[in-house]
């Protein structure tokens, strides 16, 4: 096979005109051809009169070699197909049902794998499943009523579920398991195009199919997804799991325990530090989410205020402060909605969620600016935890259990805005003006305006007086990590940390890779306790 790379055209031919124009750069009769795909897609929009759809295409060809040999491009190579390889079961056998707490997309993924390979894992999950989830939700932003059990963190699909779906991820991947679970992702209702365009989402719409998808091939190849099965405890015997509390009050022994809790459960790290279970405090990132007119946006990537073939633009941004703060944006959703992502009583957070069309009038982006240990309250390994309760506990204070928003100007000023500009909020949830000065450290505050006004010389208008911000966002990503050895086991034997809330992960697409990961490290060391025909 050979890829061949740098295929430029016009953005609005589309992909149906990609092979024509590959193969009249290389000289090659479509009669030649064995086989090809689309391998990468990117929108280049540095000249804005001439945008560019820039493609890199796999081709196999019947006399691959003779080409190659007169070939002298530098943009083509001969390449070996990846393919992802799952592998062969140890001899330990397995007495007991694997047992994963969690169904975000590092439990739904590790589930999968071993349910396709006979070892019918049960997943635990604290919330609903998704359909009933969404329902709650609604409710939540409806009304203001709260379930501290399922809501935007908590529920089948995790916390990614109601967000916009990015599947982009910056994590080394020699294995294949980056596109094996885009592959998955389209297996079971994904657009296709996921598996190379530049920057692939989904939308919270077709995500919340696509889990249930996934959950009922679990159950079909002998697994079990049980809702409203909180973990409470664990039983620990000789160094390793015995078993796990259900609510308090059911007992299930397991040999393998999974822990694919989200970057969100709290109870679950404060019972696990109760057992010794090794874990060191992480860094993460807190600010707001800022919105602007989608439409300036556009113009700013674009040159155009609206295309239907490019969609919502959108962008990603990064300052050091003079104090050497790191600013970024983070989870940017081009066309979205804010949403109250609350998940305890008594504390308000926010974050960006898209639908798949994206067609909302607001950009929005999370605007982050680092922490670290030091900057905790303490030394204790949940530092980070008690760190994120306080500033959320904060903007729950200030908006009286509603999301705090602000004028830029006016938090530069450090007063209560009066009146929106042209900027409106478009979010999910009730909000309300308030000071998110007193929702922030200090120095967060003061990096946030000097990196907003250094954006706005990336793109123009950011940093206008009338960009909306909303407080606050603190789950960027996990407070602790659950530290694990070699075979991606914890020093209590048979426990394997996994996905974002362990701190393995940043996103949906890495959260799912690492659940393929624990797959992996399982299925090396045990026999699957039944005989279903490997897929």
């Amino acid at each position: 096979m050979i890829r061949i790379g740098q295929i430029k055209i016009s953005y609005r031919e589309g992909d149906q005109a990609v092979l024509r124009h590959t193969l009249k750069k290389i000289h090659i009769n479509e009669k030649e051809v064995v086989s090809w795909r689309i391998f990468k897609k990117s929108i280049d929009a540095r000249k804005k009169e001439a945008i560019m759809a820039v493609y890199t295409v796999d081709l196999e060809l019947k006399h691959e070699n003779s080409f190659l040999k007169r070939n002298k491009n530098p943009n083509i190579k001969k390449i070996e197909k990846e393919t992802y390889h799952f592998p062969d079961a140890g001899e330990t056998p397995l007495n007991k049902p694997v047992i994963i707490v969690g169904s975000g997309p590092a439990g739904l993924f590790c589930g999968l794998m071993l349910s396709r390979y006979g070892y019918r894992p049960i997943l635990l999950e604290r919330g609903q499943d998704v359909d009933a989830r969404q329902q709650t939700v609604n409710h939540f932003w409806e009304t203001g009523q709260f379930d501290p059990e399922s809501n935007v963190q908590f529920g089948e699909g995790g916390a990614g579920t109601f967000s916009d779906g990015k599947l982009n991820t910056l994590v080394k991947d020699p294995y294949g398991r980056h596109r094996k679970v885009l592959e998955i992702f389209t297996e079971f209702g994904a657009d296709p195009e996921i598996t190379y365009v530049n920057k692939p989402h989904i939308g919270t719409d077709v995500l919340c199919h696509i889990v249930r998808n996934i959950r009922e091939e679990i159950k079909n190849l002998g697994g079990d997804v049980r809702f409203h099965s909180k973990v409470t405890d664990i039983k620990i015997e000789d160094g390793r799991i015995h078993s796990v509390c259900i609510n308090d009050r059911q007992w299930l022994e397991c040999e393998c325990l999974v822990l694919a809790v989200g970057h969100s459960a709290r109870d679950t790290f404060a019972m696990l530090k109760n057992h010794d279970l090794p874990m060191t405090a992480k860094s993460f990132a807190i600010g707001v989410r800022i919105e602007h007119p989608q439409k300036m946006i556009n113009l700013s990537q674009y040159g155009l205020e609206n295309d239907k073939i490019l969609g919502s633009a959108p962008y990603k941004l990064t300052h050091t402060t003079s104090g050497g703060r790191g600013v970024y944006t983070f989870c940017m959703c081009p066309g979205g909605y804010v949403v109250n992502a609350s998940s305890e009583e008594g504390g308000t957070v926010v974050n960006g969620m898209s639908y798949h069309g994206r067609d909302s009038d607001n950009a929005n982006s999370a605007v982050i600016v680092t922490v670290t240990p030091d900057d905790f309250p303490s030394e204790d390994v949940l530092a980070g935890m008690e760190f994120q309760r306080i500033w959320e506990h904060k903007a729950f204070m200030a908006g009286q259990g509603k999301v705090p928003v602000q004028l830029f100007k006016d938090f530069c000023e450090g007063k209560v805005s009066s009146g929106y500009g042209q900027v409106r909020p478009v979010h999910k949830g009730d909000v309300t003006f308030a000071d998110i000065n007193q929702c922030l450290p200090p120095y967060v505050c003061e990096s946030l305006k000097e990196g907003i006004t250094a954006f706005g010389q990336k793109i123009k208008g950011y940093d206008r007086p009338d960009a909306l911000l909303s407080g606050v966002e603190t789950r960027t990503s996990s407070p602790v990590r659950m530290e694990r050895n070699s075979e991606f086991q914890s020093e209590i034997g048979g426990i394997y940390p996994c996905g974002e809330g362990a701190g393995y992960a940043g996103g949906i697409t890495s959260a799912a890779m690492d659940g393929l990961r624990i797959a992996e490290a399982i299925r090396k060391h045990y026999r699957p306790i039944n005989s279903l025909t490997n897929r």
